[in-house]
């Protein structure tokens, strides 16, 4: 499977090959400030799987702690993934920067319990007060 991404301005393109493990939406303060929304949907992908097409130059990082980057794009500010130190292996794609209409399985809400307060959850999906183990 191959899948195409972007950033708001076009400035960053990416592909995927490989496929993506299911995704999360989480809604820790860190992802809604990062994404100036409720959540960020986010899907691990092996960094092997991610190729950076155009756009190297225009990425950029900021250590949101001492084991995670976020990497996003410095023309349009769009999040595209982020990094654990912990795991160099894995980046956790912000799905909503895939150009590509795809069903993606969603599992679970993580980090509910920092939700924002106006934030209502409506689906079954299980619910974590942190990151499950």
């Amino acid at each position: 499977m191959s899948l195409k991404g972007s950033c708001l301005c076009g400035g960053i393109r990416y592909e995927i090959d490989g496929e993506l493990s299911p995704a999360m939406f989480c809604h820790c303060s860190i992802c809604r400030k990062s994404n100036g929304s409720a959540f960020a949907l986010n899907a691990p992908v092996k960094a092997s799987d991610f190729n950076l097409l155009v756009g190297e130059n225009l990425l950029r990082s900021y250590s949101s702690s001492e084991d995670a980057k976020r990497f996003f794009c410095e023309t349009c500010g769009s999040p595209i993934y982020s990094q654990r130190i912990s795991m160099p292996e894995i980046l956790r794609l912000r799905v909503g920067t895939l150009d590509d209409d795809i069903a993606i399985e969603k599992i679970c809400h993580i980090f509910v319990a920092s939700k924002a307060a106006w934030d209502d959850i409506h689906d079954d999906l299980p619910q974590f007060s942190e990151r499950p183990t």
